[in-house]
């Protein structure tokens, strides 16, 4: 037996999970919400039922990193960090280096960091993580688990961008999509629920949180996806601006007196999306608030949602057909009436949602309308477990 700490750290939260392996059995969990944001909430559920919240201002992941291993072992959750013998890491950019989860080392640690022009609002903060982690656990097997290695199964006609073949080969320069980890567990928990065989089956899995992304599973594997060279493309999300025209960036160096591209590219990052649109908040939760109010609100909630049925319908036309929508992770799993808008937008290929079912769903949920040809599901999104029965394979 061995606990392995699973740590999913995002551009706003950490989510974290210790594991009792290879029972599979949950120790404890818990999440930095708003990480990096005022009003910070550091959470720890633990011992079938208590739980510890703390309220305070969270700056980093490595703050994140040190306040939780104090929190482990003043809740005696552990007694000491030798208990702890592997920890395992997501990590969004693996680019072609990484096609499969790896020990990291000092040189690979470099390599991670190194990745981060992919993706520039995860990989910095998750190399930092993975650091804090070897400081403070010498010895301890850490454990990369990269989002980009579910989609190495995607074929060149859909890797590539249509510029000239050398950049790709000179440079890399391709789509290499992210929340693989996500997608490689909801879709196989989607294939129970509806039991038949994950190679049998078409799915298009709907990854809705501060990061969206839109993934066409076909027959198990990764078959197209939205998220590109970085997670900055694809469609609206929280922060980030989806899929523009290219000229926009020079344009905008140009309006903006901008002499390094990089400035505009924090803005597509971290100034725009639904933040940018409503002028309120990257908080959905906020925006749906305040949508009678506030014309701009409901201005960034119809563009989220006409980007996402844009997606959702070009995979099903890819894919020949598929048998179902998975909606996953936080807005995926908690947005009831953002699941209804999406798969009213998609009514053209028969598919509905029963609202009853719908309404207030929790865990595993089959939300198909009596008649719909494709099956609509909510699978609550478990990365931790994923990177925990990772961890233990190639730790062994």
């Amino acid at each position: 037996m061995a606990k392995i700490l699973a740590v999913n750290t995002g551009s706003s939260t950490l989510k974290w999970k210790l594991f009792l392996m290879p029972e599979e059995k949950l120790v404890a969990g818990g999440m930095v919400d708003r990480l990096g944001l005022p009003r910070s909430k550091f959470i720890i559920n633990y011992n079938n039922g208590e739980r510890y919240e703390l309220h305070c201002e969270i700056k980093s992941a490595d703050d994140a990193v040190d306040l939780l291993l104090k929190k482990l072992l003043e809740l005696k959750i552990i007694n000491d960090y030798s208990e702890i013998s592997g920890v395992g890491h997501r990590v969004v950019a693996g680019g072609e280096i990484f096609n499969c989860s790896t020990l990291i080392d000092d040189e690979k640690l470099h390599q991670i960091q190194k990745l981060g022009e992919l993706a520039p609002l995860h990989n910095p903060v998750e190399a930092r993580g993975i650091a804090a982690f070897m400081h403070v656990l010498p010895g301890v097997p850490e454990v990369g688990v990269f989002d980009t290695s579910f989609h190495t199964s995607l074929d060149p006609v859909n890797y590539l961008y249509s510029i000239p073949t050398k950049y790709y080969k000179q440079f890399g320069l391709r789509k290499y999509g992210a929340h693989g980890t996500s997608v490689r567990f909801v879709a196989s928990r989607a294939a129970e629920m509806l039991g038949k065989d994950i190679q049998d089956l078409n799915m298009v899995v709907l990854h809705m949180g501060s990061g969206v992304s839109i993934t066409a599973v076909k027959n198990g594997k990764s078959y197209d996806t939205s998220m590109g060279y970085t997670p900055v493309s694809g469609v609206t999300m929280s922060t980030r601006s989806g899929d523009i025209d290219p000229s926009l960036v020079a344009m905008l160096m140009k309006k903006l007196d901008f002499t390094d591209p990089d400035d505009v590219i924090k803005i597509l990052n971290t100034e725009s999306g639904v933040y940018g649109i409503s002028g309120l908040s990257p908080d959905m939760r906020e925006v749906e608030n305040t949508r009678e109010s506030r014309p701009e609100s409901q201005l960034a909630i119809d563009i989220f949602v006409n980007r996402i049925v844009k997606y959702v319908a070009g995979y099903i036309a890819e894919m020949g057909g598929t048998d179902a929508l998975v909606f996953t992770a936080g807005m995926g799993e908690a947005d009831s009436a953002m699941r209804q808008r999406i798969v009213d937008g998609l009514q053209v290929f028969g598919v509905h949602l029963d609202a009853s079912k719908n309404d207030g769903a929790k865990g595993d949920t089959d939300m198909t309308a009596v008649g719909s040809p494709i099956s609509v599901l909510m699978v609550p999104t478990n990365e931790e477990l994923m990177i925990a029965r990772d961890v233990w394979t190639v730790s062994q």
